[in-house]
């Protein structure tokens, strides 16, 4: 099997079978983001306590990249520390542009990288990161 089938593999699987889809009580931050380009709408929500993310979930519409991107990015976050989750924001925003990023404890995001040699389809994966950095500003903000 080739890299890209995995690839391909990986991100249908996470399409087809979200993690973390759903909903969080009404405690949560919660980010509402769309693409107006192409249709991709998700909402985000993230429980915070005490500078960490103890749980995401979200919900919405959307290609396959961008729905399997927001599941592999809720997998990732749980757990992490404010700086960790923006850490690992940059980190994607550098896989989209190219770079060479490894996801040791996430391999599952790098089944993305291939997206970045279609330009009209980053902002497809990338729109669940950006309501990760919006939602940990406007958490950080409250704080």
């Amino acid at each position: 099997m080739q890299l890209d089938d995995l690839y391909r593999r990986v991100i249908m699987d996470h399409y087809k079978n979200p993690r973390n889809r759903g909903t969080l009580d009404a405690e949560a931050v919660t980010i509402n983001l769309n693409n107006p380009t192409c249709g991709d709408r998700i909402s985000l929500q993230l429980q915070v306590e005490d500078g960490k993310v103890v749980d995401a979930k979200f919900s919405g519409e959307g290609c396959s990249i961008s729905l399997s991107s927001a599941s592999m990015m809720t997998e990732a976050v749980k757990g992490r520390t404010y700086e960790e989750a923006i850490g690992l924001a940059e980190r994607f925003s550098g896989l989209m542009k190219g770079e060479p990023v490894e996801f040791v404890e996430n391999e599952d995001i790098e089944a993305l990288s291939g997206v970045n040699k279609f330009p009209a389809r980053i902002k497809c994966a990338t729109l669940a990161w950006n309501a990760l950095r919006k939602g940990i500003e406007q958490q950080h903000q409250h704080e």
